[in-house]
Order: C-alpha cells, then structure tokens, then sequence
C-alpha cells in the first residue's frame, strides 16, 4: 500500500506488506533464504542468540517472533553465503576498491581468511593467525608509549569481548578508547549522570505498557528500532497519547501495520502511532521543552490561585530534587519570543503538549540522537528530563527516562569498561584483580584520536568492529588520520571502507558473527552477553555454522592479540578464550551488579541490573535529582542562518534500507526513494527555489568553505515534509560535511544533525548555463 506526497511513492503506514516484501528480498540476495528463516526463529529468543540490529529490550512475555524487518535484514546479510575470499583481493587493489560503494563492498560477502596489506602489489594477501598476532605484538610494543595506540569500539562487541578488550589495552597502558558512543548517545550519559546519577535510561519495557501519555523526541523508531513500533501502536491501543518531536514527518510515527496480525494484514489496516506531531527546526527540542514548561508553570499557578490542588508533584520536588526554584526562574527568565522563534514552534502547539503532559498520570520521555547530536545536546537532555521531574514522573511504574540505543551492545560495552574516563574504582578493582597497575590519565575519545592520528602522536588504531572511516565526520580527514599509522588492526566480517586505509602495517582480521556456533577447544558451545537500552542483560549463542574454518571469535582474537602483546603472566588470556563463564566469573569480581553472573544470564531473558535512579535513589552530587537552570541556547543553526537566502541546515540520518554505516539496499520506501542514496530532502518551497536556480541535480558544500573545502557532488533533490531551511540525507554520503570543529559542548559528539551548508549547482550545469 503507498501513498503519493509530493511525487514521492510512499508507504501508507510502516510495516505491512512492504515490511514483509522486504522480508523475502533480503532473505533470496543472502542466497541462504531457507537457513536464513531458521534463524529468524532463534533470534532474541532466550536459547538463540541475541538481534545484532538494534538495542530494543525484549519483552518478558516473549513471542514465537522476536525480531523486525531491520533484524531479517541484519541478520541475512550476516548469514549470507557469498565470501571474500583471498582471492578476491588478488584481483582488485586497494585503490580501486576505495572506489566502489558502502554497498558494493560489503554484498561481496563474508570475510574468510586473516589477511595483512601488502604496499608493494596494494593488495592485501593471506597470512596465518600467529604471523598476524607476532607482528602485531611486536608493532605495539616498538611504540614510544602506549598512549600512541588507539583501541576502537563498536557497539555489536559482547560484553565479554569488549571487557577483555579494554583489560588488554590497560594492562598494555592506555585508556584510549574512542567508542560509537562518542558519536550518538554520549550526551544521554553525561546529562543523565548529571541529572539522576546514572548514565541509563530508567524504563522497563512493561513501562511502555503502563504509560498515559509517550513523548518521542528526535527519533525514527520505523527505521532505526522497528520492533519499538509495535510498543508504540499498543499503547496507542489502550489509549496512550503518543506525542511525537520530529523534524522530519516519518512514516514509522505516523501510521503501523503490525506484520504479525493476520487479520489486519488481510484487511490492508493499520493503526495510528502518534495522536499528536510537532515539528521543531533542528536543535529546537530544548526550546520546545522549556515552553512546555513555561506553559505547566502558568497552569501550575492558575490553580493554586483558584484554591485548588497543585499540578505539580510537590512532595517529589521537595524531598528529592535541588535547584527547582532556580530552574522556575530560568523558565521564567525565558521569553516566548525567545522559545517559539527558536523551536520553531506555534505557542499552540507547545500549550496542546502540554496539555497532553498535565494530562497524563503517567509519562515516559524517550528520545535518540535527533536529540544528542548538537552542540547543546547535553542541555537538551538535562530539559527533557527538568519537565519530567515538574510532575514525578521518574522511578513509578509506566514514567521514565528512555534514551533509545543504537547498537545491540553500545550500553554493554561503556557497563564493561569502553570509557576513556574510566571511575577510579574500577580500575582499582582490576588492579587488586589482576595484580597490574592500570593507566589513569584520561585517554582519547573519537574526536580526540583522530586528531591524535593527524598530529602523529597516534600511531596504531585497532578497531573492535565497526566502520570508523564510514562513521565518523570529515571523512577526507579521517581518511588521511587512518592512512598515516604506523599500524591498522580491523576486525569485522565483511570488507568496509576502513579496511581500504591501511597504515604502514595492515590487518584485517574475520571474527564470528553473533549468528554463528562458537566452540572451544572441547567442543563446547559458547555463548556471550549483550546489555539493552532497559538495562536488561541477555545471553547470545549462534546456531549458525561458521562462514569459514579460518574464522575466530572477537574474543579469541582479542586474547591472541594481547597475548603476543603483554604476555600472560598477569592474565591468562587463552584460557579466557577457551572458556566465556571464566571472563564473565572476573567481570563479576570487578564491576558491581553481576553477582551470579553465569547462573543469572542462563535463565530465560537474563537479568537487569539494577537501576538506583528507578528507585529514586539518586547519586548525584546532591544525592537528589538534580534540575539545571541554564538558558537556552543564544542561537541554534537554523536562526545563525535565518535571513540568507543560500544557507541551509543539514541533518544526517539512515535510510530504512541501512544500519548505521551497513548498507543493506538502495531503497527508503517509507520516504519513497528507491534505487539510489544521493538525495538531499528539503521543503517543497525550497526545492522550488533551488530548482529554479540550478536544476534538480545539485552539490552540498560547508557554508564555511566558500566556493573551496569539502563538497559532497552530484545529488538530486526531494521534496519532503519538514521545515523550511532544513534539509536531510544519508550518511555517510554526507558525513564529509560533518566538520571535526563542531561537536556537543560537554559531550564532543559529532553535530551530525545542525551542520550549515549551501547548495550550489552541478558544474555542468552551470556551464550549460
């Protein structure tokens, strides 16, 4: 089913029979459809393994069916049988694959052998695992100081692999972890520290069903975590309001089709997701948070003025939260003028959400990196969570904080150690453990090592899986920090565009994926862990076989790499390879909350651990929940580029064909485009106006660049419902406009979603002009 706006072919709603289309498509192109079903069928299920799509929590009631159309894709590509063998490479050099697409590199397939980068043919050629860890070991340790090496993290690590991993690079000396987290929801765990304690969200899943009223802030849950939808439409069942925060008019938001109901897919029905959708410019949520505050004040006062009870959660604001008088005459402070002009917003449309808010007994706020990827994202995280103190609505059943995680471990793996900040307890604990003194200067995040590579005083980079070229800003500049190493270590298991910018020393190593059987030496199987954005712990085992012999786990490379490294006289590391309960036995002795570890994440649906700020016992400095009472921003992008007539705000996103930086297809049908990723959304009045200068075909420079710098070339033009002077696109097409200057203040995220840039016509047709 599909609709037409503004020439586009459309989905009606998300899910549905294009959900299940999709399904097949992706199931066929991994040439493995029948196994791939059988997959499906173990996936989030408490004896299969857990999605590497998303961190959605899984429910406690659990179905037949507990995955999406993002986790067929995930796991289809995943389980595809084509492969990348050696000889892939002696056809093709570095040089020309540096041309190819996101796309075409990773639908080769399946890397199957360990392989190191050969300068003289520019090739990268089969080598034996010992070779690859001696050189390796012996690269590490030629280096002048341990902090010239940087230890990457994706967030698809275990828990197991991610904790051995950094107790390899801290008994080796270095915090430098640059993460994903750098890069998506770092300002949620610094906001949220500062407001309630604890870098995590407060929810449950079962909130979800409990909650009067769900604000969705700056998130496309159709796309990003699909089986959230499905959470959403319930709730919207029973009565729910769903207020939804985003710029751009999605679908997945709008309308869902859930594909599971029978009779509904037969009838062609969907449900209606959000009851109310507001559309504030780019970096406007904090401004339209403050308003509806603003708005809960003024009621607040009307009816203590009338002799009635008060609106606002008393007895909550006194016992346990500090500076609300303060944050009372920050909202005052704040003129209407000031929040509307910034937001975007009518004060119509702030009062309705606020009605909404003051009419619910129950609220969840839950938002992802529409919210966390501008300069004031930490600001933005510290309101959202100011209005949701006005009324309780922290630490009761059916409220909360939700901050909605990318990656299926990116919560683990900062829970295990990932942290370049790491609390001194901790490493205090694994000094008493292991008998080593752990580094305690701070190290380098994704900001800080790239940086560190192009100066020269980083000299390594290992990446734990992931993308980082892909992922990160400024591609050109990241592409020239890579390529400057003395040594580049990348473990994955398909070819991406990182693994084309080898240092003086280069390798790429094929791990497991979490679809696959993992055996020890006696033929054991393994099993992992992974954290969910509900703080919930789950056990993963593969029941895939292993896409080729010469694969190993992340784990038993990373235990191979550390041994060839610092040696095993303080840690045992094959032993740890061999044997998962025996890491998960010292995360236990050195991180709080995994006490019975191995005997908790082996009963159905695992564990949580424990969330003080659910129980409203709050660790800030105060030891309460804690209001900030700054301004709102002086100015945001979109009002530094109101009055020009060529200055545009830019926001990257994915396209539903995509996960992250993992291109699974060339369409977006939610937004109707098909078949292609070089597109520029803006409002239809804007593309008018740029049509009329330049044609529909257009490039994207940096409005600070001038006619010069960075230019993203050759992208056609889409009209879509969204504000005017915004435009969106895909990254990482669009990640070269992401300057390293610009990040969050206090969190050093990338403003992935307020970048000014201009548009300008093609070359060509200029000339023709």
């Amino acid at each position: 089913m599909s609709t037409t706006e503004h020439g586009l072919k459309r989905s009606s709603a998300a899910g549905g029979w294009g959900a299940l289309k999709s399904c097949g498509k992706h199931l066929l192109k991994s040439r493995a459809p029948l196994s791939g079903a059988r997959v499906l069928l173990a996936a989030n299920q408490p004896d299969g393994f857990d999605c590497p799509g998303c961190a959605w929590g899984d429910p406690a009631h659990g179905s037949s069916f507990e995955f999406c159309e993002n986790g067929v894709k995930a796991v289809s590509w995943e389980a595809t049988d084509k492969r990348t063998p050696p000889k892939f490479f002696t056809k093709h050099t570095l040089t020309e694959l540096r041309g190819w697409t996101d796309y075409a590199l990773e639908l080769e397939g399946r890397l199957t052998h360990p392989m190191r980068y050969d300068a003289a043919s520019d090739r990268y050629v089969a080598v034996t695992w010992d070779e690859a860890f001696a050189e390796i070991g012996a690269t590490l340790r030629g280096l002048d100081h341990p902090d010239q090496a940087e230890f990457y993290t994706s967030g698809r690590a275990s828990n197991e692999a991610a904790y051995l991993y950094q107790l390899f690079a801290r008994h080796y000396g270095t915090n430098n972890f640059p993460d994903c987290s750098n890069m998506c929801h770092e300002a949620s765990g610094i906001g949220l520290t500062e407001a309630i304690g604890i870098g995590k969200g407060t929810v449950l899943l079962e909130d979800f069903e409990k909650a009067d009223a769900i604000f969705v802030v700056g998130q496309n849950p159709g796309t990003n975590h699909p089986r959230m939808l499905a959470d959403l439409r319930r709730a919207a069942e029973r009565g729910a309001r769903v207020v939804a925060f985003n710029p751009v008019r999605e679908r997945g938001l709008e309308r869902f089709a859930d594909p599971q109901n029978s009779v509904e897919m037969l009838r062609g029905a969907s449900h209606t997701i959000a009851s109310h959708y507001f559309q504030p410019r780019l970096g406007g949520d904090m401004s339209a948070f403050r308003g509806i505050a603003k708005v809960v004040f003024a009621r607040d006062d009307a009816a203590l003025a009338a002799g009635k009870p008060s609106l606002l959660d008393r007895a909550f604001l006194r016992r346990q939260t500090s500076d609300f008088e303060a944050y009372r005459a920050a909202v005052d402070a704040t003129s209407w003028e000031a929040i509307l002009d910034q937001s975007g917003l009518t004060r119509e449309e702030i009062e309705t959400a606020a009605d909404v808010y003051l009419g619910a007994d129950k609220v969840i706020a839950t938002w992802a990196m529409g919210v966390t990827q501008h300069k004031h994202s930490v600001a933005t995280v510290r309101e959202i969570a100011n209005v949701m103190f006005l009324r309780g609505h922290v630490g009761r059943p059916g409220t909360g904080l939700c901050p909605v995680r990318g990656h299926s471990n990116v919560q683990g793996d900062r829970t295990v150690g990932i942290n370049e900040k790491p609390p001194a307890a901790f490493l205090d604990a694994l000094d008493r453990q292991f008998g080593f003194k752990s580094p305690r200067a701070h190290g380098h995040n994704v900001l800080a090592s790239i940086g560190a590579m192009l100066d020269g005083s980083s000299k390594a980079f290992i990446g734990l899986g992931g993308n980082f070229a892909r992922a990160t800003p400024d591609s050109t500049l990241v592409a020239k920090a890579l390529a400057s190493c003395e040594l580049t270590v990348h473990i994955g298991t398909k070819l991406n565009h990182s693994h084309l910018l080898p240092g003086r020393v280069g390798y790429l190593l094929p791990c497991l994926g979490r679809t696959e059987i993992d055996r020890n030496s006696k033929r054991k199987i393994q099993i992992v862990t992974v954290e969910d954005s509900m703080s919930m712990v789950h056990g993963s085992g593969g029941i895939n076989k292993p896409a080729s012999p010469e694969l190993r786990s992340e784990i038993g490379i990373i235990a191979g790499m550390a041994a060839a490294t610092v040696g095993s006289a303080h840690v045992d590391w094959a032993a740890l390879a061999d044997d998962y309960d025996l890491i998960r036995d010292l995360i236990e002795k050195t991180i709080p909350g995994f006490t019975g570890f191995n005997l908790r994440v082996r009963r159905p649906r695992g564990f949580m651990l424990r969330n003080l700020a659910a129980e409203r016992v709050f660790e800030t400095a105060s030891g309460k929940a804690s209001f900030s009472f700054g301004p709102i921003p002086q100015a945001t992008e979109h009002q530094k580029a109101a009055g020009t007539t060529d200055t545009f705000v830019l926001q990257t996103f994915r396209s539903h064909d995509q996960y992250n930086t993992t291109i699974y297809g060339l369409d977006d049908r939610y937004r109707g485009v098909y078949g292609e990723r070089r597109v520029i959304f803006a409002h239809p009045d804007d593309c008018a106006v740029l049509r009329g200068l330049y044609g529909e075909r257009v490039d994207v420079v940096r409005a600070d660049d001038g006619d010069g710098g960075d230019v993203a070339e050759d992208f056609r033009l889409v009209p879509f419902e969204m504000p005017r002077g915004s435009l969106a696109g895909y990254y990482p097409e669009l990640n070269v406009m992401v300057p390293l200057s610009s990040f969050g203040e206090f969190s050093d995220t990338p403003t992935s979603k307020s970048v000014l840039v201009k548009i300008r016509a093609r070359p060509v047709l200029a000339k023709a002009a």
